[in-house]
């Protein structure tokens, strides 16, 4: 009887030992999982012979898109971030057979994002209204994800560094198919209007698109760090 005591107190102190093993390797799963999630996936709207937005001034939206992604991706890898870009130069995804492009294009990159699951992808493209006057970056984000919701007051933060003087607030969206599809959060950052001549020109100037890149490249870390 007591040697069965003992076997069976062995076996209680193995299983123990096991559970704690379990509990432990669970916990460095979750580690890892969160390092490999500061990923972060930046998306230049547009591309190719999708031009997006053309300002007052000729600029292309497609061409400001990109720069300033370029600029965030850099500031980013400086940092220590890893990222990795929906596109890098001047052309649109998905099967160029496609009888739809446009539609290919965004299935393409919502796949990319969705692939990855990367901590946040930022969309990245240029406004435009009706009246010239209205100015101003905006970010955008899912309606039904207060993770997106989360992520988008962050990015408006360090935005307003960037222009302060034309803030603008977050805007819930339900129908942008990039902000619908994905499985991650998601946001996209208009940074501003190319329909006002002042800004079309900020827009296009180089010095001030890395002004933007820098203000969206520290809306990113606060919320890889977050």
């Amino acid at each position: 009887m007591k040697k069965m005591l003992e076997f069976l107190l062995a076996l209680a102190v193995l299983a123990a030992l096991l559970c704690a093993g379990d509990k432990v390797r669970t916990y460095v799963s979750v580690q890892q999982e969160h390092v490999s999630r500061s990923l972060v996936v930046l998306d230049p709207g547009h591309g190719g012979r999708d031009p997006g937005k053309i300002g007052v001034n000729g600029e292309e939206e497609k061409d400001i898109n990109l720069a300033v992604a370029l600029r965030t991706r850099e500031v980013l890898k400086d940092h220590g971030i890893e990222v990795v870009m929906t596109r890098e130069e001047d052309a649109m995804l998905g099967d160029a057979d496609a009888q739809n492009r446009k539609a290919a294009d965004m299935r393409e990159r919502v796949k990319m994002i969705n692939d990855l699951r990367p901590a946040i992808a930022v969309s990245i493209h240029q406004n435009s209204y009706t009246d010239s006057a209205v100015r101003g970056p905006q970010v955008f984000y899912y309606t039904h994800s207060e993770q997106s919701r989360q992520a988008a007051e962050i990015m408006r933060g360090e935005l307003l560094e960037a222009d302060p003087e034309h803030a603008r607030p977050v805007k819930a969206n339900d129908t942008y198919y990039l902000l619908k599809k994905t499985e991650v959060p998601a946001i996209i950052v208009e940074c501003g209007f190319l329909s006002c001549p002042e800004e079309a020109e900020l827009l296009a100037d180089e010095a001030y698109q890395e002004k933007m890149a820098a203000s969206i490249a520290k809306g990113i870390e606060s919320w890889v760090v977050k």
